[in-house]
């Protein structure tokens, strides 16, 4: 069974993005920058929802291609383009780099490919890992806390239907005051 993993930036009031989907204030320093490369690198799928495949998908595939693109950013994009990715999207009807479009029932499709042979997988995306979350399919939590409070936006924790505790697995600070805590769910 693959291990499904949930992680993103969050501000110290819960939320992945501001209102307007605004997330200008999770800008990675370059340390954090990498050690985000170092877990992306560890993933073997990458699940996205539609609204955090057009954000990446409209830089990444190019990115290292930009001028003032350093080498954690080459690499990152590098691996953004070669790890293969489902998109899930009601909406959309194509997806390119790497990616396979899934219009179905999210949850069975994650439930199936968790079920399969292969490494880790990321959900990445509010309201796909929502679901995600709300099924019980999430085995680890990746909370990389910014010190910022935006107001509102886009919660990283979804409304539940139960009760999930979690074993702390890791912490770790970086610069500017950033948190990492790391949790496995208790299956």
């Amino acid at each position: 069974m693959r291990k499904l993993v949930y992680g993103m930036n969050v501000s110290l009031d819960g939320y992945i993005a501001a209102a307007g989907d605004d997330i200008g204030w999770s800008e990675p320093n370059g340390e954090l920058f990498q050690w985000w490369l170092e877990q992306e690198q560890a993933i073997d799928l990458l699940l996205y929802g539609r609204k955090l495949w057009e954000t990446m998908s409209s830089h990444w595939p190019t990115g290292d291609q930009l001028p003032n693109a350093t080498p954690t950013d080459i690499e990152f994009a590098r691996n953004w383009r070669d790890t293969p990715k489902v998109v899930f999207s009601s909406v959309l009807e194509k997806v390119d780099w790497n990616a396979r479009l899934f219009t179905g029932d999210a949850v069975a499709e994650i439930t199936r490919l968790k079920d399969g042979e292969g490494g880790p997988m990321r959900v990445a995306g509010a309201t796909l890992a929502g679901a995600a979350m709300r099924a019980g399919l999430v085995d680890e939590y990746t909370v990389v806390t910014h010190p910022v409070l935006v107001g509102g936006g886009t919660p990283f924790y979804s409304l539940l239907d139960s009760w999930s505790r979690l074993n702390l697995l890791e912490t770790r600070t970086f610069a500017g005051g950033v948190v990492l805590a790391r949790y496995e769910a208790r299956h």
